[in-house]
């Protein structure tokens, strides 16, 4: 339990159509970048608009610095929101744009969000208001774009308009839905590492939904899991891609190798042994009874000879299956037990195409797969 939340979600309910909320309740803390990440139709966007005002839950409370804002106007939440689509006024410059959220607000005090801006109490509204334009267009890096139309940029230029425009107003949270989504690969990597600076140089409250679990890692302080209306697990990256609460979070992550284990054993160095179709496995764990588990296919070791090492896992197998996917190889290695009538089991290991050279392999080629117990995750 966060001691100081920033934004607190209490049993939200909310129908629409077929789709709807099951008791959300969410914790998000002042500074945090938090991360909703969930597949397409799990409901991030809604629960972005039930957070800024455009949908009101029929039931549960939403609270934003322990102030009730469940049936707040969204224009007095104090909340910025960056749309999909940007939703930039045409017919505005980018100067125009930014201002826009500004334009009917009391100059009567300077952005907390600019503390190294300093300006003199005599200047006028218009002259204020540019001024902070001028500031957030620095942070963002688009100086050069304010006398340009919407029309004549980007969709990284649009983005970083569309975030100056929420920024401005100085919100006590920030939310961005599916921010890098229509960008290519480069300019999605490079206003991700733009969304970092800016968080770390403003300090603002941000959550940011996305269907990517590598964008979700890459910036997320911590990450919730939504799936059908569902809050499924929350925790850091580091808990929720390498301890999956349930195996469709597994599969979510990527994590591929997802087996069902049939007994669990304890033994006397206080590990467990699971029962795989013949294989015993041995994990680091505390359940008793049969339940999923799950190993990472990076953690997982191919070596041509035997490891003669402390690793308890280590078994030999076939290769059926070479997949280049970009960056990383996966590979289908199937191993066998000493049980003949059961089925091999499909282990799916990722390296680099550098080892794939050096270890030269090929289809149908045998070669041992080793991981540690502690790789072994248990749910």
């Amino acid at each position: 339990m966060l001691k100081t939340p920033r934004l607190k979600l209490e049993k939200i309910a909310l129908r629409l159509g077929d789709f709807q909320f099951k008791n959300i309740n969410l914790e998000v803390a002042a500074g945090e970048y938090f991360v909703l990440l969930g597949p397409t139709g799990s409901g991030k966007t809604l629960l972005l608009e039930s957070m800024v005002g455009l949908k009101t839950p029929q039931e549960g409370k939403i609270f934003v610095d322990g102030q009730d804002m469940t049936h707040l106007p969204s224009e007095k939440r104090k909340i910025g929101f960056v749309y999909q689509d940007y939703a930039l006024f045409p017919h505005l410059t980018v100067e125009e744009n930014i201002a826009f959220g500004r334009k009917n607000r009391h100059r009567s005090r300077i952005q907390r969000l600019l503390p190294f801006f300093n300006i003199l109490p005599d200047l006028d509204k218009d002259a204020l208001i540019a001024a902070e334009v001028k500031k957030i267009s620095r942070l963002l890096k688009i100086e050069a774009l304010a006398k340009r139309y919407p029309a004549n940029l980007s969709g990284g230029e649009k983005q970083r308009v569309a975030l100056a425009r929420a920024l401005i107003v100085n919100p006590n949270l920030l939310l961005l839905d599916e921010p890098l989504s229509a960008l290519d690969p480069e300019r999605r990597e490079g206003l991700q590492n733009e969304l970092r600076r800016i968080h770390q140089k403003t300090g603002m409250t941000t959550i940011h939904v996305t269907h990517d679990f590598e964008e979700a890692v890459a910036l997320g302080d911590r990450i919730a899991i939504i799936h059908q209306g569902e809050i499924l697990q929350v925790g850091s990256p580091e808990d929720v891609f390498r301890r999956p609460a349930s195996k469709f979070i597994a599969r979510f992550v990527g994590v591929r190798n997802i087996f069902q284990t049939e007994i669990i054993k304890s033994t006397s160095n206080g590990t467990k042994l699971l029962a795989l179709n013949g294989l015993m496995i041995t994990a680091l764990t505390s359940l008793t009874k049969p339940a999923h588990f799950s190993i990472r296919p990076e953690d997982i070791i191919l070596s041509r000879e035997k490891l003669t090492s402390s690793i308890r896992n280590s078994f030999q197998g076939k290769i059926t299956t070479i997949a280049n996917r970009g960056t990383l190889i996966y590979i289908t290695i199937e191993v066998s037990s000493s049980q003949k009538q059961k089925p091999p089991i499909p282990f799916i290991v990722a390296i680099t195409h550098r080892s794939l050279e050096e270890l030269d392999l090929r289809i149908n080629d045998e070669i041992n797969l080793s991981f540690k117990a502690s790789a072994v995750h248990v749910f």
